[in-house]
Formats: structure tokens, sequence, C-alpha cells
């Protein structure tokens, strides 16, 4: 018998203007804060409970009485997850990019799985995924090197490999914004709210 998949409730906020106007030190205070506050929903939502936030020395989030954490900001939105089991979670803006940083983010094997499709769409989903993977490990970009793109099954679910561990990953598209979350025994419903407070 099986146990009934969980579900996974990733809130997704914008950023008001006058939040986005800010600058420096304020700006990225601001945008925890208001990644903190998806996460706050996203804990109430799932019935979970999350009364720190912990971090080790390295700013890695740390799980608090079995309940898991990630959040992620951008200027433009924010974002937090809490799940019962290890996640990662990380948002991004769809702008240009550095042709050299192709080359960073995935090897000429991993950019093969899309064949001539190396777009900057392609980019971002592969970085995303990186970047949940890693949060999801408790690593940082020192790791990078160590997470491959395994396999893309379409254009919103694939699976990376971390040493040997395989993690699926689940792409939500919204506008110019991707965001992209550790799914491993997960069903994911993806939260867009239109204000946080």
């Amino acid at each position: 018998m099986t146990s009934p998949l969980i579900t996974l409730y990733p809130v997704i906020a914008p950023v008001s203007q006058p939040d986005q106007d800010l600058k420096g030190r304020e700006k990225v205070v601001r945008l925890s804060q208001l990644a903190r506050l998806a996460l706050q929903r996203s804990c109430r939502i799932s019935g979970l409970r999350l009364d720190s936030l912990p971090k080790n020395e390295d700013g890695v989030p740390l799980p608090v009485d079995g309940v898991y954490w990630s959040i992620s900001h951008k200027s433009e939105v924010v974002g937090g997850v809490a799940a019962p089991m290890p996640v990662g979670f990380d948002l991004e803006i769809l702008r240009p990019i550095n042709p050299a940083l192709m080359d960073r983010v995935a090897d000429i094997d991993e950019w093969g799985l899309v064949g001539s499709e190396q777009t900057q769409t392609t980019f971002f989903r592969f970085w995303t995924a990186k970047e949940a993977v890693l949060k999801a490990e408790g690593k940082g970009f020192a790791g990078l090197s160590r997470c491959r793109i395994a396999q893309i099954i379409d254009t919103t679910c694939m699976v990376l490999t971390f040493d040997d561990r395989r993690w699926p990953v689940s792409h939500f598209w919204f506008g110019d914004q991707v965001a992209a979350i550790t799914s491993h025994h997960f069903a994911v419903d993806w939260q867009i709210v239109k204000a946080l407070s």
C-alpha cells in the first residue's frame, strides 16, 4: 500500500511598487520580510508550524520540529514554502543574460537534452531547478558542479541529480517569471496571492 501524496503549497506574491523602489539594505530587508510572510501563509495553508526560522553558519535554513522551509525573493516577486521533508524553492524573472552564463549553469551534455532550444527561457528553467535542488540539499553555489539535469519530462517537470540522489523539480510559469520547487513525493498546489499582509 502506498502512502498518500503530500501536497505542498508554495506561496508567490508580487512586490508593491513602493517596496520595489526601496534601495540598498532597506530593500533587501523588506524583500526578506515579504518572503517570510509568504512562508507564513504557506504554513497556514499546509497546517504546518514554524515558530522560528533558524539558519546554520552558512545561512542554510534549518528545519524546526520536522518542518523544512525555503524562501526566494527578487525585486518584483517573493515566495516561500513549508514542507514536512527537505524542500528547495527558487524564483527568477526572465531577463537578458550573458551567453557565458550558459556554460556556467549547465555543461554540453545537459544542454544536449534540449537540443537547439538553448534559450533564455531554458537557461532560467535550468538555473531555478538547480537552485531549488541546492537549497533542498543544504548546499550553496559550491555544489553547483555536483547538481546536474538528468531528464526533461515536459515544460513543467524535470529530474536533476545531486551526487547520486534524484530530485524531481516542478516549474510554474507566470508572466515573465518562473518558479521551481523540488517535488520529491509531493503534489504541488501553487498559490498566487495579490498581496501579503
